[in-house]
């Protein structure tokens, strides 16, 4: 039961790693298309938080899209992930366009 310092590959319980993703969301209002840039351990549940206006302060009422999102292993990498998207621009001006926004 639970971690066995003995065994090879055994995990502690509740360690087991997580996946992280890092998403795009985007919201389109008359002319002018907006876009988003987080993370979670949970894509599905953390978009519908942010379409019930539960997400992220930025992104309360409006109605979201995902076009784009990659997994890491680590909360870490994801973060850094996040991070690098946030602040390039022009990347996502291209993933954007690339899913016809």
């Amino acid at each position: 039961r639970g971690f066995h310092p003995r065994k090879r590959g055994s995990i502690p319980l509740g360690t087991a790693k997580m996946k992280y993703s890092v998403y795009l969301i985007v919201s389109k209002n008359k002319k002018i298309t907006t876009s988003y840039v987080g993370y979670s351990s949970d894509i599905k549940n953390r978009i519908m938080l942010h379409n019930l206006g539960k997400g992220a302060k930025f992104t309360k009422g409006r109605k979201w899209e995902l076009i784009y999102h990659k997994k890491y292993s680590s909360k870490n990498k994801a973060m850094k992930e996040e991070y690098r998207l946030k602040k390039n621009y022009r990347l996502r001006k291209l993933i954007k366009i690339k899913n016809g926004f």
